[in-house]
């Protein structure tokens, strides 16, 4: 049982989880997937003037961008809600981090195992300003199944941080990733 389990006395505790990563990596679907509202999506439709910074050689049919952030909230049972904020992977939109992450207990980032490089930015956000994350593989259809572990070799992820594989449109999936971050997060910063 959690700790905060022990007490169904208590109102809920909630916590704010951030979701970050690369351009078109699946942020805003894994808040939509397991969104109890409907998200707060701050989409954008792609155009002309984003074709010099945006590679959408991944994502070919992506036809919005997220510009500020999605909010979604999940409650995993009566004593654990979760406001889940996505943040906009793309770089011009990074001054945003610092004020999404305020307050959270923790980070989801997610990874394309066809573009890894994509979410070094994020880790090295995460490791500077020492928030408890977690790395999520997001599996595409068609894209090549790697292990766990080939992931956190090939990102040089330290041993203590999970590594999982999921998938962003699966709600199970990303329950279960949530769940790994929360767990990682109390083991990070028990108080």
């Amino acid at each position: 049982m959690l700790p905060w389990q022990t007490d169904r006395t208590r109102a809920p505790v909630a916590t704010k989880i951030v979701v970050a990563g690369g351009f078109g990596v699946g942020k805003t679907t894994l808040v939509t997937t397991v969104s109890e509202i409907t998200p707060l999506q701050t989409e954008a439709l792609m155009t002309e003037a984003s074709a010099e910074t945006d590679d959408l050689s991944a994502t070919p049919g992506k036809l919005t961008t997220t510009v500020a952030m999605d909010f979604g909230r999940i409650t995993l049972d009566d004593s654990l809600v979760l406001h889940l904020f996505g943040t906009p992977g793309q770089q011009r939109f990074w001054f945003m981090w610092d004020d999404l992450v305020r307050g959270a207990i923790g980070a989801v980032v997610l990874a394309d195992t066809r573009r890894l490089k994509d979410c070094f930015p994020a880790l090295d956000y995460f490791e500077s300003c020492r928030l408890p994350y977690i790395v999520a593989v997001n599996h595409f259809d068609g894209s090549e199944l790697f292990d766990a572990a080939d992931v956190r070799e090939a990102l040089s992820v330290p041993p203590h941080i999970p590594v999982v594989i999921m998938d962003a449109r699966d709600r199970v999936s990303v329950v279960g990733t949530l769940l790994s971050l929360v767990g990682h997060a109390l083991d990070e910063t028990p108080e």
